[in-house]
């Protein structure tokens, strides 16, 4: 339904398990890598002092896609308990899945094929058990009882068993609008480009999933008061410690229409719902001249028990190129579904086998 383009990439040829080095691909950012202790996120390092732009603004502009994050899901498997990190054993089994995947694209080179190795960009192999830092256990809070009756009003392709009826039964993503907050800011299997501009008081983060930009004030302007709702929230920035941006993102579009999380190993069916209370803090902190650690916070008391926490390992590829999200151009797929499922309904109604 959607499409995307593939970049060109090499299997990835793994070595040094033990420190989490490569002999292809980006070393593991020594800020965050794993220490004695499996349990514990490294602090992040607050020392770095960036370039600064030529109005006096430390200096984030640049191309920090994340499509080297794919192989690290959202949520960490429950046998893993508190571990933030991977174990050795663990983390080659990982490596060995992500190197047979990416082996894909070669393999259809080969035959002449077309398929999911030219479809999905699989990354490099994580030592992170999960995105998510917090709750401790790398597992999203327990919803709600309002949060699980707002889940079951939800519609999307993603979910199992939805029948197909007309365009408000698919979420925003489905439709080509908007993979939405606090999704866009995660790693998806493809277009994951993410580039920083900056103007005098303004960031803008652009993003290669559906060309949508994030506008953040950073002028001092109070925060935001009007009962706008934006797909994206709508966002105010200041900046901290010298090296970190701090975004809060409120006014987020709420209903049964609105993407969620949709990333690896979040939850499958895109059944997390967003409501008017919903808030997002993000600290986007440079530990280097091309790295950044990000970190965000959702909460959303109507939803979730608890708020959350994840983080991810940014690196500087100035070089990575946006393809075209051609995804409105001959969107055939909601009518395909619709037309599917009325047939389908329409022989069980007949008693057709």
């Amino acid at each position: 339904m959607k499409t995307g383009f593939r970049k060109a990439r090499t299997s990835l040829k793994i070595m040094m398990l033990a420190t989490g080095t490569w002999l292809l691909g980006t070393s593991v950012l020594s800020a965050q890598a794993p220490g004695a202790d499996l349990t514990v996120a490294p602090a992040v390092p607050r020392d770095y002092v960036p370039a600064k732009t030529p109005w006096g603004e430390p200096d984030l502009r640049g191309g920090w896609p994340i499509d080297h994050l794919n192989g690290t899901p959202m949520q960490r498997d429950p046998k893993q308990g508190n571990r933030i990190f991977l174990t050795d054993a663990e983390f080659a089994e990982r490596a060995e899945r992500v190197d047979t995947a990416a082996a894909r694209y070669d393999k259809e080179e080969s035959g002449d094929k077309l398929g999911q190795g030219h479809w999905v960009e699989m990354g490099q192999p994580s030592r992170r058990t999960s995105l998510l830092i917090s709750p401790a256990d790398g597992r999203l809070p327990a919803m709600t009882a309002e949060g699980k009756r707002r889940a079951a009003l939800m519609h999307s392709s993603w979910r199992k068993g939805q029948t197909f009826d007309w365009t408000t039964d698919f979420d925003s993503w489905d439709r080509c609008i908007t993979r939405g907050m606090p999704a866009s800011m995660l790693p998806m299997q493809y277009n994951n480009g993410i580039r920083i501009f900056q103007t005098p008081g303004q960031v803008v983060i652009s993003l290669e999933m559906i060309h949508e930009n994030r506008i953040i004030p950073t002028d001092g302007r109070g925060a935001e008061t009007s009962y706008l709702e934006n797909w994206m929230g709508r966002s105010r920035g200041h900046w901290e410690d010298g090296n970190t941006l701090v975004v809060t993102t409120t006014n987020l579009k709420a209903g049964p229409s609105a993407t969620s999380i949709v990333t690896t190993g979040s939850p499958p069916e895109n059944d997390t719902p967003i409501s008017d209370q919903a808030r997002i803090v993000e600290r986007f902190t440079m530990t280097g001249p091309d790295s950044i650690v990000y970190e965000m916070t959702y909460s959303d008391p109507v939803v979730f028990t608890a708020p959350w926490t994840v983080r991810l390992d940014w690196q500087r590829k100035d070089d990575y190129q946006f393809f075209e999200y051609a995804c409105h151009e001959g969107n055939v797929q909601i009518r395909n579904y619709i037309t599917s499922s009325r047939a389908e309904r329409a022989q069980k109604k007949e008693g057709t086998p």
